[in-house]
């Protein structure tokens, strides 16, 4: 259930967690709310790690091309001085930002605030990908998006690196990463030649 867009009278605030595996649609649904946030004449503010430059630097854009306009942030801490005006606060790409940013979260909705947050919710090895479990935990609404598997069909919960690299968040081509489901998940199923140095950017997660 998806909460409602209006302003809470008593200036209440919440937190509201999209999650999922690769190409799920976390941050098209992220965009999604915060447009309709818009409509309804609250006043927004879209952050996004200021490392995530893959399509743009400045705007959250999803794999289907729609944006919004968001400010890229080197830290989660600087949210909260950025954002003290806003109604809506949306954060993109939770992961990037670590265990800071469920305090970040916290705060905010202590203050009235209605956040959303979208991310990946397991690393390339299907193990939960911090922050993203916590704020599951301590949100007051959660939604957990699934992608389709490439291999069969099937809903997809994992995120399959295609790429060589051991480090939890990789720098890599566009192709590094594939949806799939619980059976055709496989984390030691990797490509031996790693992506020419030419081909890199920052991964979409």
């Amino acid at each position: 259930m998806e909460p409602h867009i209006l302003r809470n009278p008593r200036h209440v605030g919440w937190i509201e967690v999209v999650c999922g595996s690769m190409f799920s649609g976390k941050t098209e649904e992220l965009i999604r709310r915060m447009r309709r946030a818009l409509i309804a004449r609250q006043s927004v503010e879209i952050f996004k790690p200021a490392l995530d430059t893959r399509f743009s630097r400045e705007d959250v854009v999803s794999h289907d091309e729609r944006t919004i306009p968001s400010t890229p942030v080197a830290t989660a801490s600087q949210i909260i001085l950025l954002a003290s005006k806003a109604d809506v606060i949306g954060i993109d790409e939770a992961q990037f930002f670590g265990n800071e940013l469920v305090d970040v979260c916290q705060q905010l909705a202590h203050d009235g605030k209605r956040v959303i947050v979208a991310g990946l919710d397991q690393d390339y090895l299907g193990r939960p990908f911090e922050p993203v479990p916590q704020l599951m935990a301590i949100a007051e609404f959660v939604t957990k998006l699934h992608a389709i598997c490439v291999v069969c069909g099937a809903p997809a919960n994992h995120s399959q690196r295609l790429s060589c690299g051991d480090e939890r968040v990789q720098l890599g081509a566009t192709d590094a990463y594939e949806p799939r489901c619980r059976d055709c998940f496989d984390p030691e199923e990797k490509q031996l030649t790693p992506p020419r140095p030419d081909e890199t950017s920052v991964l979409r997660l």
